[in-house]
């Protein structure tokens, strides 16, 4: 049986730390809880649970945080919870089960990530597998018969484990800080988290939010050559036109968008736009094909709720209570299909 190392950062978790910790029993063989500057009881309670509590001095870098709490471990391998996840008893008992059977060769093990929706995370979808267990120590073996090389990739096994996310608030606003303050201080993002900043003001994004991002995304649409990434920072810089009342860059931008397929955010984007100028037939072909014929790339809600709502208000301001009647239907359906 391997031995677990759960390595946690922290940061004023009193009101979810418990619940974590306790749907972990059996789990951890070492548990390593790093406080980033907790002004509640989190140490306190962590102090429950462990005695191998250590601070850090928040840098605005989780990969810092964690690295420092990977560097405690001694055990086998390393789980990398959140405090606000939970392993319900059925996973419990499935990570019980992988903790017994794990193969040695097995060097990273993904696990299903839940919930997504409900929280209003930055994921359009309700699972995901995400790297949780890794092996601390990774032994280097050379592969092939001939013209022999050393295997780089790692042994990754996907199980069948869902880990709950149930966050008591959303921490949009803070991360949106910090790459606001990556970018100001002349620092650069990579593909990946470039999309996850645009991805994080669609879903909520302040209008000081999207102002501050404008010039940055701008440039991105005017030179980037990764399609996504293209995509988003299109739906970025029309949002934030949108906002201004800028309707030259608006369609500059929503334009890029559309010459490649489109997205429901530009199409919701231009609905409403045309739904604020009193051009309801514009709005409505813009609002139908935000929720009918094009895909989310940054916020599900702009493919569901609100090109829908939109379409009850243009056809409800039309005269034609009939249509506007059955897309609010439809709409009511969806909501009771979301809370069920």
């Amino acid at each position: 049986m391997i031995t677990i190392s759960a390595c946690m950062i922290v940061k004023n978790e009193e009101k979810v730390l418990a619940r974590c910790l306790d749907s972990l029993k059996g789990i951890w063989d070492e548990l390593i809880i790093v406080d980033t500057g907790s002004t509640d009881k989190t140490k306190e309670i962590a102090a429950r649970y462990t005695d191998k509590i250590y601070d850090f001095k928040w840098i605005d870098d989780f990969s810092a945080a964690r690295n420092f709490a990977m560097d405690k471990a001694t055990c086998d391998y390393i789980y990398t919870p959140d405090a606000d996840e939970i392993l319900d008893d059925d996973n419990r008992e499935k990570f019980l089960k992988l903790k017994e059977l794990l193969l040695p060769e097995i060097e990273i093990v993904e696990m299903r990530y839940v919930n997504q929706l409900e929280n209003g995370t930055v994921y359009n979808f309700d699972k995901e597998y995400r790297p949780k267990l890794y092996k601390r120590l990774r032994k280097f073996t050379f592969i092939e018969p001939v013209h022999e090389t050393v295997r780089l990739d790692p042994v990754v096994f996907e199980s069948d484990i869902d880990i709950i996310h149930k966050p008591e608030t959303v921490h949009s606003g803070r991360d949106i800080g910090i790459f606001e303050k990556i970018i100001n201080e002349g620092g650069s993002l990579s593909i990946r988290l470039a999309k996850m900043y645009a991805k994080e003001l669609m879903i909520s994004g302040q209008e000081a939010d999207f102002r501050n991002a404008t010039p940055y995304f701008k440039a991105v649409a005017d030179s980037t050559a990764n399609e996504e990434l293209l995509k988003l920072a299109c739906i970025v810089v029309s949002e934030a036109a949108a906002i201004r009342n800028d309707p030259e860059e608006l369609l500059k931008y929503a334009l890029k968008d559309v010459a490649s397929d489109g997205s429901s955010e530009t199409c919701t984007i231009l609905g409403a736009y045309y739904e604020s100028k009193g051009d309801l037939f514009e709005a409505a072909v813009w609002y139908y094909n935000g929720r009918y014929e094009t895909a989310p790339q940054a916020n599900i809600k702009y493919n569901t709720t609100l090109p829908l709502k939109g379409l009850v208000r243009v056809y409800k301001a039309l005269g034609d209570e009939a249509t506007s009647a059955s897309y609010e239907k439809e709409l009511e359906e969806l909501l009771a299909s979301d809370t069920e």
